[in-house]
């Protein structure tokens, strides 16, 4: 009955024009700047797991996908995109139909590429049926419930997981059209100018479309659609004030800690559960992210204080709120964004002595510590003193301050603090 009504509704030549329409526009599109995650990609094309590429809308999954695509050849791929509102309807059961279609156009192929499947109800069984019959899968969804443990158990395991985030620092020189300096014969002109490009970064963000159109309100635009059609609309939000307050209070904080118990009675919710909810459907669908402490006891982890994190700093600037210039804060929030790029497992630190350290990377056993500048004492002081005991903690001989100002280190008692710009890092970690 479902393949019925979906196939009901257009003719065979209709469903056979939409899918031209769509393979033409998507072999067509501007590839644009090549994403870091392409050979990422690409180096997951052997197995046979379905790779799954998530993250914020209008990130750039498609032209990806499109830079993928290009990489096959054209005679290698089927297209799909379930964005299409002539797809409104579809269900796993019209897979069927949807592949005669396919095959009787452009032949037998072994490769699916399929945009924001997360609108076909049971997709992940028409994905293992064809799967097991030897097809390989390329799949975009803007639901980071995609990389969740029951898609896993849906695949049998059998995926690749990938995360697209915004540029990274190197993209977005490269989509801007400025040349990447070589860091290790950097002049004053050219630190000037890195410096220059990172403002300008940390202004507008990574995601492309607001990058190319600046004067255009486009990250509000984004921020609407995420609230009400990835979030109210699907889990079925009837307190959308609360929910936007919520996010609202969250992208307008970025790099501070969080209680779930004064978020319930700042903004007046019923339950500390329903905060906890709202921040797990904003974490599914990319604008935040949360951080939890580093505490040898799993519990303590759950129960402490979570840093939050937003998916852009252009986003922080076009949407949020501040009295003030939060500079050394959405420079924290690119050092995040750029440890997540890397697939990091990433920690706060809190010593005993009550100071707090930024990162902790325990894979890695690094600790960075993120500052806008250390001209002043006190500010020095309070950065050093708080890795310093961390690296007691830890029995760590070295850590890492990131900050605007130039390369040093720092000895004491056997333990080295390497400062080093947050620029050069950003493009060189």
């Amino acid at each position: 009955m479902k393949e019925i009504i979906w196939q009901s509704k257009w003719s065979k030549d209709q469903i056979r024009a939409t899918l031209r329409e769509q393979f033409q526009s998507f072999w067509m599109r501007d590839t644009g700047v090549i994403r870091e995650k392409l050979a990422e990609l690409l180096k997951a094309t052997e197995p046979s797991h379905a790779v799954i590429i998530s993250g914020l809308r209008r990130v750039g999954k498609s032209t990806l996908l499109a830079q993928l695509a290009h990489r096959l050849g054209e005679e290698v791929f089927y297209y799909l995109n379930f964005e299409d509102e002539r797809f409104l309807g579809f269900q796993s059961d019209d897979a069927n139909a949807i592949y005669q279609h396919l095959v009787e156009i452009y032949g037998q192929r072994s490769v699916f590429i399929i945009d924001e499947i997360q609108n076909v109800v049971g997709w992940e069984h028409f994905v293992r049926r064809f799967m097991d019959m030897g097809f390989k899968f390329y799949i975009t969804g803007s639901n980071a419930s995609l990389l969740s443990r029951e898609l896993g158990t849906r695949l049998t395991g059998r995926y690749v997981p990938l995360e697209l985030l915004p540029f990274s620092f190197g993209e977005f020189l490269t989509f801007k059209g400025y040349e990447t300096p070589d860091l290790t014969r950097l002049t004053t002109t050219g630190q000037a100018l890195l410096q220059r490009h990172l403002d300008e970064y940390l202004e507008q963000g990574g995601i492309p479309e607001p990058v190319k159109y600046p004067a255009l309100p486009l990250h509000r635009a984004l921020y609407d659609d995420v609230l009400y059609r990835d979030i109210a609309a699907r889990y079925h939000i009837d307190d959308v004030r609360a929910l936007k307050e919520l996010a609202y209070s969250l992208i307008s904080n970025p790099a501070c800690l969080v209680s779930f118990n004064k978020l319930k009675e700042q903004l007046k919710l019923g339950s500390v559960n329903t905060v906890k909810n709202y921040i797990e459907y904003l974490e599914k669908s990319w604008l935040i992210f949360t951080v939890n402490v580093y505490d040898y006891s799993v519990r303590r982890q759950q129960i402490a204080s979570k840093k939050t994190y937003a998916i852009d700093t252009g986003l922080i600037n076009a949407v949020g709120f501040s009295f003030s210039p939060n500079r050394g804060r959405l420079l924290e929030n690119l050092v995040f964004l750029s440890l997540r790029r890397r697939g990091r497992d990433i920690y706060y630190f809190l010593p005993k002595n009550g100071y707090e350290v930024d990162f902790y990377l325990p894979d890695r056993g690094v600790l960075i510590q993120v500052s806008q500048n250390l001209h002043q004492r006190e500010t020095r002081e309070r950065e050093t003193r708080s890795l310093l005991a961390a690296m007691t903690t830890l029995n760590l001989k070295e850590s890492l301050i990131l900050s605007e100002g130039q390369a040093e280190s720092i000895q004491d008692g056997g333990k080295t603090i390497h400062l080093q710009p947050v620029a050069a890092w950003l493009l060189g970690a």
